[in-house]
């Protein structure tokens, strides 16, 4: 690892708040009915991120729709206590996947290399469909996102 890798990593807070928002019409609405829904994205973003010893400041499932998306992203880009938003779900080519856009549209600084390594492993993992899934991470108001 160089120098400066090394200096980034030291630099680096200890603790960080995280807001997860999952894009998902379909357990939105089995949600808004009263049942229960399982959500394994959701559970795992989770995971890895306690894992590392973070903090879940919110977490959100929100259907597809690009006005609930800016308005939940906004919300979590004006609480203190969030530093990265993760987004997920959308993120496909039908005319329904708005995330992708509507993340852009918020995005102050793009990170393309996010989308490129997440395409890679993806493609080690499932193949060639891998194409068609869209990815990018960037910086809006000084909190990282990432849209999975």
């Amino acid at each position: 690892m160089s120098r400066t890798a090394q200096e980034h990593k030291a630099d680096a807070p200890s603790s960080l708040g995280f807001a997860v928002i999952i894009c998902s019409s379909s357990r939105y609405e089995t949600l808004k009915k009263g049942y229960d829904v399982e959500d394994p994205s959701g559970d795992l973003i989770v995971h890895l991120v306690q894992k590392q010893g973070y903090s879940i400041i919110q977490r959100k499932i929100i259907p597809d729709d690009v006005k609930v998306l800016m308005k939940t992203v906004q919300e979590a880009l004006v609480t203190s206590k969030v530093d990265v938003i993760i987004t997920c779900g959308g993120t496909g080519i039908s005319h329904t996947d708005i995330t992708v856009e509507t993340i852009q549209s918020v995005l102050e600084r793009e990170l393309p290399g996010f989308g490129e390594i997440f395409r890679m492993i993806s493609y080690q993992e499932i193949g060639s469909s891998a194409i068609l899934t869209r990815a990018i991470a960037g910086i809006s108001k000084n909190k990282v996102m990432r849209l999975l």
